[in-house]
């Protein structure tokens, strides 16, 4: 039943464009206001995660826990607004890096990958043992939102009781048709940008732990089935591409969801084919709330002025996590 079937969204008037809505809030937009405390902490497995912290003034007892989209990291704008927003109402964030994308290399020869909840739930217990939160949000973006998704269906139990509501934004939960959709002709611009920094982390762990990985034809991958079924899947514990895509997609997951859960992926989102609107599984479900705007690109809903500088994602998700009954 929780189909949102009116969205409030509207995009300004100069953003006419899935492209440009996509575009132009990654590379344009600031969000000078947050200033992080990084913690790193050691995973199990003798690795690290770099934790980037941005508290309120006061002493809250609520935290939201923000996953990036794939070869972000916590400085993008879209994090820092999140961020912002959170503080702006009395919530706590802490916006985690993957593995590799904190500025640093990560120890092991795996990285992260979009169906990656061990560490999701790794940074979970980690806040909760600080003994200050009485309720944690869950936010993700894009392939973050994959992962928030997946880590709260495919097993509720294990998700802590203080965990309450999530919003995620612009979430591909069906990587295959997704992995397909960006590399047509008209997306080649994101897919390049997106192998060019993959291979350069490639080469770097190549060089970083000798002898463990090869690089040869590495430049000649030009599609993400090519580079996951080379690198993502068998690093990773996968067989092929097509396995990583079957088990990661957050699409397969939705009906064991037990919480309040907001999707907001828009009509527009270069990136997301119909495979990605679970339409059906936010009919069966009364705790997935799919919202579908007409507009809003990929990681964009810029507003226009006058504006406090926040964008649509961000009051749309404190609205939601702050409310009394879903909406």
């Amino acid at each position: 039943m929780p189909l949102v079937t009116e969205s409030r969204y509207r995009p300004p008037f100069y953003l006419f464009n899935g492209h440009l809505q996509t575009i132009v809030p990654s590379l344009l937009r600031e969000v000078p206001e947050v200033h992080y405390q990084r913690q790193r902490v050691e995973t199990a497995d003798g690795d690290f995660l770099d934790l980037d912290w941005a508290r309120t003034e006061h002493l809250a007892d609520t935290l939201g826990i923000i996953s990036h989209g794939l070869e972000g990291d916590a400085g993008r704008p879209y994090v820092r607004g999140m961020a912002r927003a959170l503080n702006k109402a009395g919530i706590d964030a802490l916006a985690w890096n993957y593995r590799s994308c904190s500025g640093e290399p990560n120890r092991l020869l795996r990285a992260y990958h979009l169906g990656d909840t061990d560490d999701l739930h790794f940074v979970v217990q980690q806040a909760l043992r600080t003994g200050r939160y009485r309720r944690v949000f869950l936010t993700g973006f894009s392939a973050g939102g994959n992962m928030t998704l997946k880590y709260l269906g495919e097993d509720a139990a294990r998700v802590p009781a203080q965990v309450e509501r999530a919003a995620v934004f612009s979430v591909p939960t069906d990587l295959k048709a997704g992995s397909m959709h960006i590399s047509r002709l008209e997306n080649r611009i994101y897919l390049n940008r997106f192998l060019k920094t993959l291979r350069e982390k490639i080469r770097r762990k190549a060089e970083l732990l000798p002898g463990q990985l090869s690089v040869e034809g590495l430049e000649e991958l030009s599609d993400f089935p090519q580079f996951d079924d080379r690198y993502t899947a068998p690093l990773h514990g996968f067989k092929s591409a097509d396995e990583y895509y079957e088990r990661s997609s957050s699409g397969r997951y939705l009906d064991g969801i037990r919480i309040p859960t907001l999707i907001v992926n828009a009509q527009n989102d270069p990136f997301l084919p119909p495979a990605c609107f679970p339409r059906d599984a936010a009919e069966r479900s009364p705790y997935v709330f799919l919202e579908t705007p007409e507009a809003g690109g990929h990681v964009g809903f810029a507003e226009g002025l006058p504006s406090d500088g926040q964008y649509y994602s961000e009051r749309r998700a404190v609205e939601f996590l702050t409310a009394t009954v879903p909406a």
